[in-house]
């Protein structure tokens, strides 16, 4: 028998994808470089700090080969600011700004197409590079800060400075831009519509839920409202009414 799936991806499925992202490791032994499907890393030369996918770092220090390099925006100070800006009255409606995205400046056509020139092109969020580096921008949340901040505290705490104030203002953070999208999402209606400006990879993932929900429950009452509409019809037309009573009555209601 064959399962149901849930549309979109699930918050073990947005984790398992953030492990791929690159983050900067302190490394404790000399290590060549590995030819994995992503692609080749980069050797590892005690003491030089050098990028590498995360489920990589996480195995090096669980072996205590490497430490890992806490990105910019992963402490005290960057989370406070940003949590800040979150609960500030001029910003109640918007979350953090997102971090800026490199634009191409190559000019070569892909794939022989000049339609597709890297100089018309653009990285998104979650394919931005350097966003759990140490070369990340510090006053910004990159598309997956929950699940890095997670597995981060988690895995290597002790190459933190205070991991116990760090986890509480992600909690923080959690909580407030959490509220700010179920605030947004409440007044969604025919025409309506949210900006989803810098929400992370596990904030929709746990909010699609709650809005398939809405939606579901909106689509109802329309379907109930458009089926009574049309039983009234049916029976204007076999007592000669017509529809323009149906419609009259509707007009009034809406007034």
């Amino acid at each position: 028998m064959a399962m149901f799936l849930p549309s979109g991806l699930t918050p073990d499925e947005v984790g398992f994808l953030c492990e791929a992202e690159e983050v900067t490791v302190i490394p404790r032994q000399r290590l060549e470089g590995l030819e994995l499907l992503g692609g080749p890393t980069h050797a590892l030369n005690p003491p030089f700090p050098t990028p590498l996918p995360l489920w990589l770092a996480l195995l090096l220090k669980k072996q205590r080969r490497a430490n890992i390099s806490p990105p910019p925006w992963l402490s005290a100070e960057a989370l406070t600011h940003i949590l800040d800006f979150e609960t500030d009255e001029r910003t109640a409606e918007v979350l953090s700004p997102a971090p800026a995205l490199p634009r191409a400046t190559s000019t070569a056509p892909l794939e022989g197409d000049p339609y597709l020139s890297l100089d018309s092109l653009e990285f998104s969020a979650p394919f931005a590079k350097n966003a759990a580096t140490s070369r990340a921008q510090q006053d910004a949340l990159p598309y997956h800060w929950l699940e890095l901040g997670h597995l981060l505290l988690t895995h290597a705490s002790d190459d933190f400075d205070d991991p116990d104030t760090i986890r509480k203002l992600l909690r923080d953070l959690r909580e407030v831009r959490m509220s700010k999208l179920r605030k947004g999402f409440k007044v969604l209606g025919p025409g309506a519509g949210i900006k989803m400006n810098g929400v992370g990879g596990m904030e929709i993932a746990e909010v699609r839920g709650f809005v398939e929900g809405m939606v579901n429950g909106l689509r109802k009452i329309n379907r109930s409202r458009e089926e009574s509409r049309k039983e009234r019809e049916a029976e204007d037309r076999e007592n000669g009414l017509g529809s323009g009573s149906y419609q009259d009555d509707e007009d009034e209601n809406m007034l």
